[in-house]
């Protein structure tokens, strides 16, 4: 069933509904987030751009930009994922299923200020988001079979993320609080850490840790739902094509 013409069709049609949901979710928290701050007479620039600095928002906006062109793929009658969008899928998906993990364990029950948050687009971003890219893992068709260097692929986003984080944080004022500094996660922040910045690099080892061993998943079970790469430079034939769902 999982290779077939209806089948193919069907997931395009999930992937699109779920690109949907997620940039909805992201619209939503950040008109929320920009209402807040006009309000407060914040300025809206930097708000924006802490706002797009979170690892949540950047792992949802490469989601609903990845399942959006794997629809187009499949509607396109693609045989197999270019290599380009496997490794573009595997990052992605490795990258929601870390957000989902790190948010329902490490950061759930902490508290957030009254009216921050929209608790439809919180629960989207972090919990159905990541839960449809592990369905897509393991029931998306046109998977194609990844070399293992694809880690190193997959790993490199989260580390010119953290360094960017890093570097950043002492260096801007949290004008919403009046502290030197600005964080997105209270698990990056040195200042807060009881050890400093060696209690920041346990938790990056830690998670870095947690997205190659998820990372090595996806491949893996790619590599066994998968084409062999040999096959991707066919397209199927005008019978076989999944044509734009009715």
């Amino acid at each position: 069933m999982l290779t077939s013409r209806a089948w193919a069709q069907t997931w395009a049609a999930l992937r699109l509904l779920a690109a949907a949901a997620g940039v909805a979710a992201i619209i939503g928290q950040l008109v929320r987030t920009l209402s807040r701050s006009a309000e407060n007479g914040w300025p809206l620039g930097p708000t924006a751009i802490d706002f797009f600095s979170f690892f949540t928002i950047l792992s949802n906006v490469g989601a609903a930009i990845a399942l959006t062109i794997g629809a187009i793929l499949i509607w396109r009658g693609t045989r197999v994922d270019p290599a380009w969008f496997a490794s573009l899928l595997a990052a992605v998906s490795t990258y929601m299923l870390i957000t989902g993990i790190v948010y329902n364990t490490l950061l759930r029950n902490i508290p957030l200020p009254q009216g921050s948050t929209v608790p439809w687009s919180n629960e989207i971003l972090h919990v159905w988001a990541p839960l449809f890219l592990l369905l897509d893992v393991v029931l998306g068709p046109l998977r194609r079979r990844l070399p293992w260097r694809a880690l190193w692929t997959v790993i490199a986003f989260p580390i010119v993320w953290v360094v960017y984080t890093l570097v950043r944080g002492p260096l801007i004022t949290d004008f919403r609080t009046g502290t030197p500094w600005w964080y997105p996660y209270p698990f990056l922040n040195p200042n807060i850490q009881p050890w400093g910045y060696g209690g920041v690099a346990l938790y990056v080892i830690g998670i870095a840790a947690g997205i190659l061993v998820l990372a090595a998943g996806v491949i893996w079970v790619g590599r066994r739902r998968g084409a062999d790469p040999a096959e991707a430079s066919g397209r199927l034939s005008s019978a076989e094509a999944p044509g734009p769902a009715q």
